[in-house]
């Protein structure tokens, strides 16, 4: 307090020594809110909206977020517009999913997704997201089985896109090509439980390490994963005792995606969650909007406008 206080006086002397220099004269009364001191106002780090929550999310904000028991969002965005949007509606990690395959392309599976392709998607969402951790899916073939393409792969995502980390599905089997791209200074996100790059392997969406040998698999994988690096973990579609007892076992976050509530956070992919996609309703999905009848309404509306010559009219012309 003290200390504070001899600044502002050497300050406000300047200022005046500045003052009788240029010959202005300014009454002593109009300085006095320089010296005003102002206790800080202290917020409750757990409430919904603060003024921390308007710092840049990190990987170390996340685990910090663990710590204090404060549950992170996550959402999928694939381009500028959408990024934005729920950027700032507080979402804290904004994942470009190679979903982009079915939500955006129109393909059954995520396989096709290239690299170009995500390297693109993420470019866009970087450009929007002002406040949340931008994490980019790495696609089939980039870097299973070869470290050094892992590697390159990663590279290219952080350079070109500008992402802030990447996502890898499995566990040991991948081990190699995760530490390569962590030695790069190089953020890795796992996946474990579902993972769709494999559902030619599993030929099935139903819900994972339901059986004891499974189950240990991902619990020995998910501590491996935190052993070698890795920021946080993705658990999809697993029974929710176990992705309770995973989030439990390591201090990283774990974030679910129908993995129950015992988990550090959620992500949903932003398509379902808002009612655009509706061929798509597991039983983990909670819709928060029918986008999907909103814009039919609003497109047919706009369409019977332009036919009947009700748009537009002498207001929206030059």
């Amino acid at each position: 307090m003290f200390s504070f206080i001899i600044k502002q006086a050497i300050r406000v002397r300047k200022i005046i020594q500045f003052l009788s220099i240029k010959k202005i004269f300014v009454p002593l009364s109009a300085l006095s809110g320089i010296v005003t001191y102002r206790k800080p106002v202290i917020e409750n780090i757990m409430s919904t909206y603060t003024s921390e929550d308007q710092r840049k999310v990190t990987t170390m904000r996340l685990i910090e977020m663990k710590r204090r028991g404060e549950k992170i969002a996550m959402l999928t965005a694939y381009d500028y517009s959408m990024a934005k949007l729920i950027d700032e509606a507080g979402v804290d990690v904004i994942l470009v999913g190679d979903s982009a395959s079915n939500v955006m392309a129109g393909n059954v599976t995520t396989l096709p997704m290239t690299l170009d392709q995500m390297i693109y998607h993420a470019k866009s969402v970087v450009k929007g997201a002002r406040r949340a951790l931008v994490v980019c899916d790495m696609p089939f073939g980039t870097y299973q089985g070869n470290p050094i393409e892992a590697l390159n792969s990663a590279i290219r995502i952080m350079k070109e896109s500008h992402a802030e980390a990447v996502k890898m599905e499995g566990g040991a089997e991948i081990r190699e090509s995760i530490e390569r791209i962590l030695s790069a200074g190089i953020p890795v996100m796992g996946h474990l439980g579902l993972t769709p790059q494999s559902i030619n392997k599993f030929g099935t969406y139903a819900v994972r390490a339901k059986e004891e040998a499974e189950a240990n698999k991902l619990i020995e994988d998910a501590k491996m994963l935190e052993e070698i690096g890795c920021f946080g973990i993705v658990l999809e579609k697993i029974p929710a005792a176990l992705a309770k007892r995973v989030a439990e076992s390591v201090s990283i976050p774990v974030i679910g995606i129908g993995a129950g509530g015992g988990v550090d956070g959620q992500v949903l992919v932003m398509h379902d969650m808002l009612g655009i996609n509706k061929d798509f309703s597991p039983k983990f999905l909670r819709r928060y909007a029918d986008l999907a009848t909103i814009i039919n309404e609003a497109v047919g509306h706009y369409v019977s406008d332009v036919k009947t010559s009700d748009f537009p009219n002498e207001k929206e012309a030059y």
